[in-house]
């Protein structure tokens, strides 16, 4: 991407890389004081006191979601909102302090207050209800994606995104089990918002290797992938002998018999449990409607770490060949 960006003449759009999830809390109210440091110093110091209500619970807010709601400590919610409120306020004046990026600064630092005031509301939506904090950082995704396409597209000329995800937050909620249990998902909202001009694309894998932990906040590991249980989209697609494929689903003609009820979706993110595959790992899908497309590979290779991670072992990877063009040395 670097080199693309080098090779384009002066003036045409970049290319650029940037994040939509809310796991960055602390790192983006640093984001945010560095900002307002330098361009309005008094509102940087009310900021900084708002932003103290978090110290109490030190690095985990997880800590802070639970005691605020068992009533053991107040929320730092109207904190938040200030201070976002605060940092809207300074962006509106743009100034941004020189420098390469100083049209993206202001932007950049209203993005991280709303994440801040975001993520409060998600940690503390974890301890009522899994629907709640689920449908709050998805929302928290939609709205920052839409706030790059605009801020993206402020030259009259649309962007281009590609937005990478797991299929449980790019898949369209209603064709899941997710939707029955009242969870929306960045697909859903993303369709919702700008219809057929978006396109949701799914990666699905009979079997191979993944990098996962087998718990939240654990390190990561090489873990051999067991073969998709019957009844699967992902084993029906292994059945039919192809090692790879794309399978587009926008048609309206007739669906294929195959095609036409739900089956099994397996699901993996940052934790793989296969002990427990089928309950912590499958839910019901209906493809067609959950995906305009799909990637079908049937074995797939674990995500090698360019930096040495305690717990993944090279000796279990299936092609010695495929080591990082950086090992052993990392970045």
């Amino acid at each position: 991407m670097k080199a693309h960006n080098e090779s384009l003449p002066a003036g045409a759009p970049r290319a650029g890389f940037y994040g939509l999830d809310l796991y960055s809390l602390h790192a983006s109210m640093e984001a945010v004081l560095a900002y307002l440091d330098r361009v309005d110093p008094a509102a940087a110091k009310r900021t900084r006191a708002r932003y103290a209500c978090f110290d109490h619970h030190g690095e985990d807010p997880q800590s802070y979601g639970f005691v605020t709601t068992i009533g053991g400590a107040p929320s730092c919610e109207e904190g938040v909102l200030a201070a976002l409120r605060d940092v809207q306020a300074v962006a509106l004046r743009g100034d941004a302090g020189g420098g390469c990026l100083a049209a993206d600064e202001p932007f950049f630092a209203e993005q991280n207050a709303r994440l801040v005031k975001n993520a409060e509301t998600y940690y503390r939506a974890m301890f009522l209800r899994d629907v709640a904090s689920w449908n709050v950082r998805d929302s928290h995704m939609a709205e920052t994606l839409d706030a790059l396409v605009a801020h993206l597209g402020r030259d009259g000329v649309p962007p281009k995104v590609v937005v990478w995800a797991h299929n449980s937050h790019l898949g369209d909620a209603r064709a899941t089990e997710m939707g029955r249990r009242g969870e929306h998902n960045l697909g859903q909202l993303v369709r919702e918002r700008h219809g057929r001009r978006a396109v949701l694309v799914g990666f699905t894998t009979d079997h191979g290797f993944v990098t996962a932990a087998d718990d939240w906040g654990g390190p990561a590991r090489h873990k051999a992938v067991r073969p998709a249980l019957d009844g699967s989209w992902e084993r029906l697609f292994h059945a039919s002998g192809a090692r790879r494929f794309l399978m587009p689903l926008r048609h309206d003609g007739p669906l294929p018999d195959a095609l036409r009820a739900p089956r099994l979706e397996r699901a993996i993110g940052v934790i793989y449990r296969p002990q427990t595959e089928r309950t912590s790992h499958y839910f019901h899908a209906d493809l067609v409607r959950q995906f305009d497309a799909v990637l079908h590979f049937d074995a797939t290779r674990a995500l090698q770490p360019l930096d040495p991670v305690p717990g993944w072992s090279r000796a279990d990877v299936e092609d010695p060949q495929d080591a990082p063009k950086t090992w052993p040395t990392g970045i």
